[in-house]
């Protein structure tokens, strides 16, 4: 029995300290900010096309009309990280809109949600607070 409870006593020494760094980063709030920078990738053209944008602001990308509803960044003392809310429509001449994407993109893992399209690829480079160019 002592040999169980030395062991436990070990095994928490051991994880306290993910713990309390796990607890750290569920209480550090991300920080909202207004502008934000995406890429746009023709496929047709192989051209990349950097788009700034204001949150909630309507940006056209050939057939796409993209509307970024949050953006945030981590906190200083978190690893850096942008992610933005994005919806994104593509909208045809004579057709009715298509709902292509709606949700969460993360700067530094753009495959992670993507959006999937034969001719554009878009994808969040990073949110900037609005005293930053």
């Amino acid at each position: 029995m002592r040999r169980l409870g030395l062991c436990v006593v070990a095994l928490l020494a051991m994880v306290a300290p993910l713990l309390g760094q796990d607890t750290h980063a569920a209480t550090s709030p991300s920080i909202p900010v207004q502008r934000v920078l995406l890429q746009g990738l023709d496929k047709v053209t192989a051209r990349v096309f950097p788009i700034r944008a204001e949150v909630g602001q309507l940006i056209q990308f050939g057939t796409l009309e993209i509307i970024v509803r949050q953006c945030i960044i981590n906190p200083p003392e978190e690893p850096p990280e942008s992610a933005g809310f994005l919806e994104i429509v593509e909208v045809r001449p004579g057709e009715n809109p298509q709902w292509l994407f709606r949700g969460w993109m993360f700067a530094s893992s753009p495959a992670l949600s993507a959006l999937e399209h034969p001719v554009y690829d878009v994808w969040v480079v990073e949110c900037k607070k609005a005293d930053s160019t």
